[in-house]
């Protein structure tokens, strides 16, 4: 994945090339492929296209042949009068010959001097078009760095999950009953886990770190892979690639330290302090099989592996005692059919269910 600055570069490229004059059908083939290669490379084009109109004067100046004139061609002219006979006419001209000479310089007031060489073609074409194009990589990265930020939401039904591409060229990947709040700035990627789980492959760039907030607790990343998820107060950070980096808002007044996470971490954040558990690597892929419709249990506490499941259905698993909660349970299991788990249950373990229309009573026998 290029990085946003080769983005906007390539961009502009485009833009000169477009207005260059030489602009065959296959040229806009081209744009247009690369257009739907990627949303940052659309959401780079529309940017440098709003700041290639704001350089339309330049784009004028430089339309004649040789570009901007040189300071010396430019001229007072005095504003126009009929044409009268007799000196008392001549007279009147001097006059506002003298009083333009000393009156200020304005815009209206100035015109180029006639050419004397013959008009020759325009060599507008490319030199010209290569100055707009940089100042239009000038003004982009002014307003991507000064202008607005750009806002997006996105969320997911109970029991679905969605991929969306994020206009810097990261992905996201929200869990079941998720919902993230995205804003993109060029000093800044800043993204609001509201509710649920996401998953995260951040697109590479130094100078704009990748940061997941969730309540008082907030993920920081170059570009790696990751997942966080939210229940209440308590975070969950799951690292399979790179290092993130946990923080912490000051508690009392007093600062938080920051916890470097490497991949294979599994970082557990609530009200008493962050715990850490380092796995490999294929261990902490487990926590995020749900991108692939699999829950993944290991010698589980099968009240655990019930809250689990009812993370994406809304026809719960109901523990009905303590015994049964605390049986233990492994295995991969599709989220989406809770009902074979349970006759799993029924077949292997010491379990009696009760199936009602809105929910599923597991008792211990």
């Amino acid at each position: 994945m290029a990085g946003s600055r080769e983005i906007e570069h390539t961009a502009a490229q485009w833009l000169a090339r477009r207005d260059s004059g030489d602009w065959p059908a296959a040229a806009q083939a081209e744009l247009d492929a690369w257009l739907a290669r990627a949303t940052a490379h659309r959401v780079a084009f529309v940017r440098l296209q709003a700041a290639w109109r704001q350089a339309g004067r330049l784009q004028a100046l430089a339309a004649g042949e040789g570009g901007v004139p040189a300071r010396a061609a430019w001229d007072r002219v005095a504003p126009p009068r009929a044409a009268t006979a007799g000196d008392g006419a001549d007279d009147e001209d001097d006059a506002q010959r003298e009083r333009a000479a000393v009156a200020p310089l304005r815009a209206q007031a100035l015109r180029f001097q006639p050419r004397r060489e013959p008009a020759r073609a325009s060599r507008w074409p490319f030199a010209a078009a290569a100055a707009v194009a940089a100042l239009a990589v000038g003004l982009g990265w002014g307003w991507l760095h000064y202008g607005a930020t750009e806002r997006a939401s996105y969320r997911t039904a109970l029991g679905r999950t969605d991929e969306v591409a994020l206009a810097d060229g990261s992905r996201a990947t929200l869990s079941s009953d998720s919902r993230i709040e995205v804003a993109l700035s060029g000093a800044r990627r800043r993204v609001e886990l509201a509710q649920g789980e996401a998953f995260f492959d951040v697109a590479k760039d130094p100078s704009r770190p990748f940061a997941v907030e969730a309540g008082a607790r907030r993920v920081v990343a170059v570009g790696t892979h990751f997942a966080v998820r939210r229940d209440g107060a308590e975070l969950r950070v799951v690292v399979t690639e790179g290092t993130v980096r946990l923080e912490s808002e000051p508690v009392g007044g007093h600062p938080q330290p920051t916890t470097l996470l490497p991949a294979g971490s599994i970082a557990l954040a609530g009200p008493n302090g962050v715990l850490v558990r380092s796995v490999a690597v294929e261990e902490a892929e487990r926590y995020v099989d749900w991108r692939h419709g699999f829950l993944v249990f290991r010698d589980t506490p099968l009240a655990q592996a019930a809250a689990e499941f009812n993370r994406y259905s809304a026809r719960k698993l109901v523990i009905a005692d303590t015994a049964a909660g605390e049986l233990r349970v492994g295995g991969n299991f599709r989220w989406s059919n809770a009902e074979m788990f349970v006759g799993l249950l029924e077949q292997a373990m010491p379990v009696r269910a009760e199936r009602l229309p809105d929910r599923i009573v597991l008792h211990s026998r």
